[in-house]
């Protein structure tokens, strides 16, 4: 049975802190950098006010900021950190290590554009750049979810059968500095539900000694990032069960994706973030038109579903695959790369078109929604050729 959930308005940056607050990790080194600043700022602010117990490391950098949560969790200690754009990006060298030492450490990724031109606002480029660095990845589309994301991610990131880091990652102003509705969870419920850290192997442990990151030779690289894949794959497991655990605290279910409206639709957007809100309306307002269009809003991108996404895709006539990142190969972005990978080795013959949409902040509107949508219906319907890759709202 449901815990009776508490009613309050928060942004999204102050949801992720109250679920941090809540969790009452061990450690959190953090860099400010916009525009996730203000997580690592109110975590501060309740250590200082003794709502918490989390030692707080001011550190000089976002590639400091990882090195200290990969030593603290390393040495036992359930540990996070908080960054955007390039503080991502001078981490890289340390997200490698800390998925590769199977290190389940939590990262609350305020989504925001890689440079340049220099720019603060939303795009996916910084965690699109980080998506083969072994960290799992779960998106929101709204405050509500970043909150339940980020309640889930230590069970998901600590279970014996996954050992993998996870990215909890907000659309940047979005969601971040957007104010909503939310139904909070009381303290208790929250702590029961996540449970305490009792890391088998770890560098603090008297009596038994042990190396994290060490050389590894030849005939071992290899069967090391093997065993991150099997780890990756059974995540996919992992995040369901804990998902269904969640929704027996919380009354709120998740799942690897959402599906708005496709049970008999014929044209479906699949898009990650608050934009699917923005679909969800045009979807909406087409119907009223007679029109069968629908919205699978994906949810983890890491592990990535690809036979679930071709399950959900199989009955519909077209999709649009929609990118907030720029892949530069030519062909596609990230998305629209993977999911006609997937498409093609499922044996689906879906119409699949790929989009470029919403970055560096530019809008996405239900008017380019349903531009979208109508496209896919005329290329279907009328036979007329779709420009594969193309940009949504680029001027002259």
């Amino acid at each position: 049975m449901s815990v009776k959930s508490i009613p309050d308005r928060m942004s999204g940056n102050e949801a992720v802190a109250y679920a941090i607050k809540q969790v009452n990790p061990d450690v959190m080194p953090a860099f400010p950098i916009t525009p996730s600043t203000e997580i690592p700022q109110l975590v501060s602010s309740y250590i200082a006010n003794g709502e918490m117990e989390t030692e707080f490391i001011p550190v000089e950098s976002e590639h400091s900021a990882m090195s200290a949560a990969v030593g603290a969790e390393s040495a036992g200690a359930r540990s996070l950190t908080a960054t955007s754009s390039a503080g991502l990006a001078l981490m890289w060298e340390e997200l490698l290590l800390a998925a590769s030492n199977r290190l389940p450490i939590v990262l609350a990724l305020v989504n925001r554009t890689l440079s340049g031109p220099i720019n603060i606002n939303c795009d996916h480029t910084d965690s699109m750049g980080a998506r083969d660095t072994g960290w799992i990845q779960i998106y929101a589309e709204n405050n509500q979810e970043v909150y339940d994301n980020f309640l889930q991610a230590y069970r998901i990131a600590e279970h014996d059968d996954v050992r993998l880091p996870v990215m909890i990652c907000q659309d940047g102003f979005i969601i971040s500095h957007g104010v909503q509705n939310i139904s909070l969870l009381p303290d208790e419920p929250v702590q029961e539900f996540v449970g305490t850290y009792t890391p088998e192997e770890y560098l603090l442990n008297p009596g038994k000694p042990m190396a994290v990151g060490p050389y590894a030779v030849t005939e071992y690289v290899m069967e090391a990032r093997k065993a991150q894949r099997v780890a990756m794959e059974n995540a996919k497991q992992v995040i369901l069960d804990v998902a269904d655990e969640f929704a027996r605290v919380s009354g709120r279910q998740y799942g690897l994706f959402e599906e708005y409206r496709t049970e008999d639709a014929d044209y479906v957007m699949l898009l990650i973030g608050s934009a699917a809100g923005t679909a969800k309306d045009a979807v909406d307002q087409l119907r009223e038109q007679g029109v069968k269009a629908g919205v699978l809003k994906l949810r983890v991108f890491r592990p990535f579903p690809e036979k679930e996404i071709a399950e959900a895709l199989k009955n519909c006539k077209a999709v649009a695959i929609m990118d907030r990142a720029e892949s530069y190969n030519g062909q596609a972005g990230v998305l629209g790369s993977e999911v006609t990978a997937g498409l093609y080795r499922n044996h689906s013959d879906v119409l699949a078109i790929n989009y470029i949409y919403g970055l560096g902040g530019r809008d996405f509107t239900t008017d380019d929604a349903a531009a979208v949508f109508n496209e896919l219906k005329d290329g279907v319907e009328n036979g007329k050729e779709i420009e594969q890759y193309q940009y949504v709202g680029l001027r002259g």
